[in-house]
């Protein structure tokens, strides 16, 4: 079996239409598993992430991350020509996916009506802050706002402290592994039966999408007035688990929190007497008590460098594992055993390429992840190859629009 026999995608055309990271994430991971994705990005500057996190050269590595396996063109979206040219690449499309304002593409002529006349089994995948309807639809909103509605923010942090976020667009990347899945979705239904346009539009809101990961933080309020508050490094009623000090400056991560777990965590600390106590059989019981036991436990951490513990650890059964940088991440054999760190030579900025390592294609299929099979490409890198093949323009017409 050779590895386009595995990529269940291959055969979907997609047009994107999406700058930053929520469209063009979901994007990605169409590309990922076999779509041809073809990248719509505005001239001279392109998607504005190509710039985001430059610390040399022209393209950042996020953009090289979020957008490969795609093919890039440029189209001037704001001319009548530009506009054109995206209806005539729709009637080669099976999706389509933006995340501009709510009301931008309607603006402009490439609304869902219009798109489906073009097109009628076109799936259309919308990603925007609130959603397409609603009083707050037109509204504009980056992923810290979205985390924020969607209580994810209030969560993250210490309790005597302002909120923080996270250290990564989690909004956004979450946003947009829901638009692939709904796009996915969608185009499994339309093999089965005829689809109407209302339901091969999906609307994925930044905000809902983070408000779906929430759990029970409002059902908890509602059944029993519980607000969920900052913890810091805890999750909140669910004990011991936390960071930990070593003796070698680092931290590491234990969850020792199920009821026979912790009996023997507890015993290997040296601390009988709570692997015995009556109060801390439950969770309920532990999480009243778990100042006492993160004390307990981080005497005992400290005591040893962060491999020694680990070791210590794992022998007894109890899980836990390092706090990785990226260099732990390039040096670890369990993520090189599934070809999670992919070599690609790209522009740097330097004289010449330099190799640099890119995250693999999750899920694994098979033993190990697919190989990526290139990199977010140079901005309109595949527009001849485009405008040529699907649209049979010549290089004039080519050169003319360029």
């Amino acid at each position: 079996m050779t590895t386009n026999d595995i990529r269940p995608l291959a055969g979907v055309r997609v047009l994107e239409l999406g700058n930053y990271i929520a469209a063009p994430t979901a994007g990605r991971m169409l590309a990922d598993f076999g779509a041809e994705v073809i990248k719509v990005e505005r001239p001279v500057t392109g998607d504005e992430l190509r710039t985001w996190r430059l610390y040399s050269g022209d393209t950042s590595m996020l953009y090289r991350t979020i957008n490969r396996n795609k093919k890039s063109i440029v189209v001037d979206l704001k001319t009548q020509r530009g506009r054109q040219i995206i209806l005539d690449l729709v009637g080669h499309c099976d999706v389509v996916l933006e995340n501009f304002r709510p009301g931008t593409l309607e603006k402009w002529g490439l609304g869902p009506n219009d798109l489906d006349q073009v097109n009628p089994d076109l799936v259309i995948t919308r990603i925007s802050a609130f959603g397409q309807t609603g009083p707050m639809s037109a509204r504009p909103g980056f992923a810290a706002v979205a985390e924020a509605f969607g209580g994810l923010r209030e969560l993250v942090g210490d309790p005597d402290r302002p909120p923080v976020r996270t250290g990564v667009s989690i909004g956004d990347s979450i946003a947009g592994i829901y638009a692939a899945f709904g796009t996915v979705m969608a185009l499994f239904q339309r093999e089965r039966v005829k689809v109407p346009l209302s339901q091969r539009v999906i609307d994925v809101a930044l905000n809902e999408s983070v408000l779906s990961v929430m759990e029970s933080l409002v059902p908890d309020y509602q059944a029993y007035g519980v607000t969920r508050e900052r913890v810091g490094g805890r999750m909140e009623g669910i004990a011991p688990s936390n960071a930990y000090p070593c003796a070698d400056g680092s931290s590491i991560i234990v969850a020792g929190n199920g009821n026979a777990i912790f009996q023997r965590y507890m015993q290997m600390i040296g601390r009988p007497d709570l692997a015995t106590d009556p109060e801390l059989q439950t969770n309920a019981g532990r999480w009243r008590r778990r100042e006492e036991l993160d004390a307990a436990i981080g005497e005992w951490t400290i005591q040893y460098g962060r491999d020694d513990a680990l070791k210590l650890l794992d022998e007894a059964g109890v899980p836990s594992g390092p706090i990785y940088t990226a260099a732990d991440i390039c040096s670890d054999p369990q993520y090189a055993a599934r070809n999670m760190v992919q070599d690609f030579e790209v522009d740097t900025g330097g004289l010449e390429k330099q190799v640099v390592g890119f995250p693999g294609i999750v899920p694994v299929i098979g033993p190990a992840s697919l190989p990526i099979r290139s990199v977010g490409p140079d901005l309109g890198a595949h527009t001849s190859e485009i405008f040529s093949s699907l649209l049979g323009l010549s290089d004039d017409e080519i050169g003319a629009l360029t």
